[in-house]
């Protein structure tokens, strides 16, 4: 076997010969003159090659591509439904206080109420009671009465 993996020695092999195509010349053809507003005119750029020559053209901008919008892991009807949850617990709570609040505005009007009938009735007590504030009138001496026969001895 011969290093090139054929089964013929080298003098044997028929040689394929491959000549170069010819390229035609293209025909320059004036490029249209185009107004160019001033200050729109891109920088020329010259670039050394490492053999010497000597490039030089106009800096082009690279074309940045359109960004992507991203997509959320989480659709918006979730997001939604988690917001309203939050707002309704917030509700909740200000409930909670509000009836709280109510409780205890109720204890102490009743407080008040109670304190109020005990000091009231309290006064009155003494003005029933009190033998300085008695003046005139019908003095009663209540004694043992007898009844008999539907007749009152007294």
């Amino acid at each position: 076997m011969y290093p090139d993996h054929t089964h013929q020695p080298p003098a044997q092999r028929a040689l394929d010969v491959h000549y170069p195509t010819p390229i035609q010349p293209v025909i320059a053809v004036p490029a249209p003159l185009v107004p160019v507003q001033p200050g729109t005119v891109p920088a020329v750029a010259s670039v050394v090659l490492p053999d010497g020559r000597v490039v030089t053209g106009y800096a082009i901008n690279p074309v940045r591509p359109e960004p992507v919008a991203t997509s959320l892991a989480v659709s918006r009807t979730a997001v939604n439904v988690a917001l309203g949850g939050v707002g309704f617990l917030a509700v909740c709570g200000g409930l909670l206080l509000l009836t709280t609040f109510i409780t205890a505005l109720t204890a102490l009007i009743t407080q008040l109420i109670t304190l109020a009938a005990v000091i009231f009735g309290g006064w009155i007590a003494v003005q029933v009671f009190s033998a300085s504030g008695h003046k005139g009138g019908t003095t009663i001496n209540a004694r043992k009465a007898v009844i008999k026969r539907n007749k009152f001895y007294g």
